[in-house]
């Protein structure tokens, strides 16, 4: 019997181990053994159990001497001493030995010269269909020669105990940048599997002088490469596909000096209140060959009810780039020409849009900007302003200095426009404004996408002190100032001037960002 090579990681005696099955064969292996069911598409749907979504609190870094002072140590990036790791990877290893094993040889990074190879170990053949959908699959040619750069072994039957292996919970998401591994225990939610690759990722790409990016990237006919950078909810994936232009990725990418690549083979799409005519490229994705994930299904008919949230809000469906149309494949693209910042304030102050330059760039790409609007959790009557670092706050191991300079150094090099697009309220915060027009919104990415508005004229925000731009096609010139569209002006002052405030106060812990970075910032008046 063939085992590949699991033997040197401590897995002995497997009962059988499956190499790179096909999505057909992984589907039938997932059914036989009741990991899931197919839905009346063709698509393997799967409940996770008591993991929904990441476990924050459950994540650590393995603190080794040659890394130690690289870390940005802090709740998201905890340390885990290395004989704790050593004594849990014992445990796990042993735990897998005498199963069924699947193996998944793939890679990350679609640009050749920067491609990582991951080895992804499964208990489950369901979690192996993901990451195979997820990541680069090889070609016949490539799995022959295959020398992983880091290996994932994931194993949600093994429970952690937190007294013992010295974690938080049953669950464990550990990674070691020294030895080149990652132990995954305790949850079956495949997005652990995924952000440990980004967060891999995110650390050696850096070392590569390669920006890796939390962001969405498309492609015109000319070859004109616009990223989109968004938190949950701004609007990312709906703006980012675009009918006129060729989706390289929907979710991680790294910029080098060549221009953008993605760094999956894969989309990992959210699925609540999904709907045919809003997310057409999501809905024709899930058949088979898919994963999907918590999302609730008549068991007569097999057909999905995107809008129950039973099991959790955080439904997600994951499949091949190659599933929707307009896919660019190989998903690599020129150097960008755009760069657009979503945010969805719900104080209803930011313009529709603004053009940042070099040092604004970093300010904003840093804080992270989004607000929750009052009704979405409980407790919530009025905005809450939510900073994620970079974009990305849980997957990057680095200080954030170092992704703000190389992200100045990106734009400034290719002579990027970047563009605050707030899709957000207009005329007042929520509850008194009203939600941008979507039609405005898509015309003002538009222009700055066919360099329309980086050839007009710009006024200066009396606030945020960004440029905005005074006309736009399919824009009412009114509409560009938000200022003008509120009816009470004092009211307006009152609540620009709260949330430059709730900016400042966020950036004081950025303490190794440049003095001129910070005074790109709002000035509380």
């Amino acid at each position: 019997m063939e085992i590949y090579g699991i033997d040197k990681l401590g897995i002995k005696n497997p009962k059988v181990v499956y190499r790179n099955l096909t999505p057909a064969e992984l589907t039938e292996h997932a059914v036989k053994k009741g990991e899931g069911i197919l839905s009346k598409t063709g698509a393997l749907t799967v409940v996770t159990g008591k993991y929904t979504g990441r476990s924050p609190k459950d994540k650590f870094i393995v603190d080794s001497p040659s890394i130690h002072d690289e870390i940005a140590w802090g709740k998201v990036n905890c340390p885990i001493t290395q004989d704790k790791f050593d004594a849990l990877y014992d445990k796990m290893v042993d735990y897998l030995s005498e199963k069924e094993i699947y193996v998944f040889d793939g890679f990350a990074g679609a640009d050749p010269k920067y491609t990582m190879g991951f080895r992804v170990i499964n208990e489950l053949a369901s979690q192996n269909l993901f990451i195979h959908q997820l990541l680069i699959r090889p070609t016949a040619e490539e799995l022959v020669s295959f020398k992983e750069d880091f290996v994932i072994i994931a194993a949600p039957g093994f429970k952690c105990d937190p007294v013992r292996d010295g974690v938080n919970s049953e669950a464990a998401i550990i990674i070691d940048y020294v030895k080149h591994i990652i132990l995954i225990a305790g949850s079956q939610y495949a997005g652990e599997i995924k952000k440990s690759v980004f967060s891999t990722m995110n650390y050696f790409m850096t070392k590569k002088n390669v920006f890796p990016m939390h962001c969405s990237a498309n492609i015109g006919k000319d070859g004109d490469t616009a990223i989109f950078f968004g938190l949950s909810g701004t609007g990312k994936t709906t703006l980012s596909a675009d009918p006129n232009r060729d989706l390289i990725g929907d979710d991680e990418h790294g910029w080098s000096n060549d221009g953008v690549f993605n760094f999956e083979g894969g989309c990992y799409a959210k699925c609540i209140n999904l709907s045919k005519e809003g997310e057409p490229d999501i809905y024709n994705a899930i058949k088979f060959g898919s994963l999907v994930e918590n999302v609730v299904l008549d068991p007569i008919t097999r057909e999905y009810d995107f809008d129950d949230n039973r099991y959790t809000e955080n439904t997600r469906v994951g499949y091949p780039i190659d599933y929707i149309n307009n896919a660019r494949i190989p998903s690599v693209g020129s150097q960008p020409k755009t760069v657009i910042f979503l945010t969805a304030d719900a104080f209803g102050v930011l313009p529709p849009i603004s053009r940042l330059n070099p040092k604004q760039a970093m300010y904003y790409f840093v804080s992270g900007y989004t607000a929750k609007v009052a009704g979405t959790e409980r407790g919530i009557t009025e905005p809450q302003a939510t900073f994620s670092t970079c974009f990305g706050e849980p997957f990057l191991p680095l200080d954030p200095s170092i992704y703000a300079s190389m992200l100045e150094d990106k734009v400034v090099k290719g002579g990027a426009n970047v563009y605050l697009v707030n899709t957000g309220w207009a005329g007042g915060s929520y509850g008194v404004g009203s939600r941008m027009k979507l039609r405005y919104t898509r015309a003002m990415v538009t222009a700055a996408l066919n360099a329309e508005l980086a050839k007009g004229e710009f006024v200066k925000d009396p606030y945020f002190d960004l440029e905005v731009p005074t006309h736009c096609t399919d824009v009412p010139d009114e509409f560009l100032n938000q200022a003008a569209l509120w009816t009470d002006k004092e009211e307006y002052a009152k609540t620009a001037n709260h949330l430059a405030s709730l900016f400042v106060e966020n950036f004081k812990k950025y303490t190794k960002m440049d003095s001129s970075v910070v005074e790109a910032g709002p000035k509380v008046k």
